[in-house]
């Protein structure tokens, strides 16, 4: 059972949510929080598996802080952000936070579940329509990944999950989710899968 908290200001999207997750018997909303303080607060007293995330609350503080709050938890959930919002800054800040995944509140039911059972087993995920819009404003052509991210890719390619590599490689799971970004973005891909292919397609990994 993935235990899952909810994040959002607005009552009527919490509402809707819990409605649409109530029906997937794998999935157990354990509560619900509209403010930042809220969310770290049900996460350090609930310990959920997941925490699906909005980015405004309306306030000074951003769902990105409440992010990197709980990614300081001895044991923290993974944090799936579900917004309205998709710049550059949004994205970045979130996945450089610790979110583990980016969604926009118009993507399919399907897509939402399988990012929530993606996270919940410590894969990123990076919603399609995300990553296009990432690729045209941030994509340049024949750019190369860093050296740091073709360790990261080599590290997938051999089935890592991002613990390992974070403990591998001596860097924190948010920095590992921040280089996946990059890669994916870089490559154009969507998934650990397709990276995994493009980078051996581009000789950047065996």
């Amino acid at each position: 059972m993935i235990r899952i908290v909810l994040a959002d200001d607005h009552p009527v999207v919490r509402a809707g949510l819990k409605a649409l997750l109530a029906g997937d018997p794998d999935v157990d909303v354990v509560g619900s929080a509209a403010t930042p303080e809220e969310a770290v607060a049900l996460v350090r007293q609930l310990a959920p598996d997941v925490v699906l995330m909005d980015l405004q609350f309306g306030g000074e503080r951003t769902g990105a802080d409440a992010t990197a709050e709980i990614q300081t938890l001895r044991q923290p959930p993974a944090v799936l952000v579900l917004t309205n919002y998709d710049t550059d800054g949004d994205i970045l800040s979130a996945v450089e936070a610790g979110a583990c995944g980016y969604l926009l509140k118009d993507a399919p039911p399907d897509e939402l579940v399988a990012a929530i059972r993606a996270a919940a087993v410590g894969e990123s995920a990076l919603a399609p329509a995300i990553a296009g819009r990432l690729l045209d404003r941030m994509r340049v052509p024949q750019q190369s990944l860093s050296a740091r991210e073709v360790e990261v890719l080599t590290w997938v390619a051999a089935g890592a999950s991002n613990s390992r590599i974070a403990r591998e490689l001596r860097i924190t799971d948010a920095t590992v989710k921040s280089h996946l970004v990059h890669i994916f973005t870089k490559l154009g891909v969507t998934s650990r899968t397709a990276a995994v292919a493009a980078g051996r397609s581009a000789g950047i990994v065996r």
